[in-house]
């Protein structure tokens, strides 16, 4: 059995105002490629379809796009997805039974019933069948009527609430079973805080949505969304593919792809990665204003200028526009910083040279003497 793993399209997202149809589109097209050549059993989505709840006539035509191309070029691959916490649920649950006919099947509701499941879909191989469990991105809330509440009648936490929903789940230990998942999972012996997050990701407050990864324990393979970096949760085998395109700046540099699941008898399982090269990187350049503009190219750039001299505000801009036609955004490094740890004894008495110069912590020579200046032309105004 050989599916593809993906997660967190973001279908019609836009990096800092720069619309990225054209390159959903092309790392689509190179997806698509890889289901030509690698002919994978299944093909799944572990949530985020889209970027926004109601996605633009745009996105939909894009999403339009890529499904058909799949099931052009693998006509016999089953495609699995499920809801985020992106995704309207109703909107991805639409036509659910009529795609099924087709080998689509998108999931956006979990079971809310008592009498109701998690979606399983079953495959046959040579060593027998393997069950993908399809459970879409969860809120206690959404499933109090089948896990229940606490004692005082509140909600339960997000990580009691998956327990519960999987612990009663029919699953056969024997079978090959895998989890399709859209929630934040951590391994045993992490806190939430360690867990590096990218700045395109919905976070919750005190991170309440967290989930221990032991619940994933009861199956051979878990086909994780929600984090947009690629990471594994204590396993090589419980995985978050990340985003195939980058989606923020906070992921210029990582290595973006599709993990290729191979399973043969229960208990072999290979994972390989197929890269997603992008049609525009996203880049940092950290440098001063000349070198900055030596490294010119078509890719998304912010820029973070070191030049310690003033610049011509509008040449500096138009240079840069002119070098990197899709420039996000440029910064100016900051050298002095507020050192808001400093500690004083009590009744200590600090004259305004001092307090400045402990405010603003280490600084060089010149600038003491600029501040003396300043210090010396207020005093005298006074």
């Amino acid at each position: 059995m050989k599916f593809f793993h993906l997660s967190d399209l973001h279908i019609g997202l836009k990096l800092m105002n720069r619309d990225l149809n054209e390159d959903q589109r092309y790392i689509f097209d190179r997806i698509i490629g890889y289901a030509l050549e690698e002919r994978p059993d299944a093909i799944v989505i572990a949530g985020d379809i889209y970027d926004k709840a109601v996605p633009s006539a745009e996105a939909v035509d894009l999403f339009d796009y890529f499904i058909s191309g799949l099931k052009r070029e693998a006509p016999e691959t089953e495609i699995m997805m499920i809801s985020g916490n992106h995704d309207s649920v109703s909107r991805v649950n639409m036509y659910r039974t009529i795609l099924e006919d087709q080998r689509i099947h998108m999931i956006g509701l979990p079971p809310q019933k008592e009498d109701e499941f998690i979606e399983k879909v079953t495959l046959q191989d040579a060593f027998g069948p393997v069950n993908f469990y399809l459970l879409p991105f969860v809120k206690p809330s959404m499933v109090k009527q089948i896990v229940g509440m606490d004692e005082e009648g509140r909600n339960l936490s997000y990580n009691d609430t998956l327990h519960r929903m999987i612990e009663r789940e029919r699953i056969i230990p024997e079978e090959r079973n895998i989890l399709v998942s859209h929630q934040f999972y951590l391994p045993a012996g992490i806190q939430a805080d360690e867990v590096e997050r990218m700045d395109s990701e919905i976070r919750t407050v005190g991170n309440i949505d967290e989930v221990k990864a032991d619940v994933l324990a009861a199956f051979d393979y878990a086909a994780l969304g929600h984090i947009h970096k690629p990471m594994k949760v204590g396993s090589d085998l419980y995985r978050y593919s990340g985003t195939p395109l980058a989606c923020s700046v906070s992921e210029a540099g990582q290595e973006k792809g599709i993990i290729m699941v191979e399973m043969g008898p229960k208990g072999e399982t290979a994972v390989s990665v197929l890269p997603l090269i992008p049609l525009r990187r996203v880049r940092k350049i950290k440098d001063t204003l000349e070198c900055a503009l030596s490294q010119a190219s078509e890719d998304y750039v912010s820029v973070l200028l070191t030049d310690r001299e003033d610049l011509d505000v509008m040449d500096m801009q138009d240079r840069l526009r002119l070098a990197f036609p899709n420039l996000l955004e440029i910064r100016r490094e900051t050298y002095f910083q507020a050192n808001y740890d400093q500690k004083y004894t009590e009744g200590e008495v600090l004259n305004p040279y001092e307090l400045c110069c402990a405010f603003l912590g280490e600084t060089e020579e010149e600038d003491r003497n600029i501040l003396k200046d300043i210090l010396n032309s207020v005093k005298g105004a006074d």
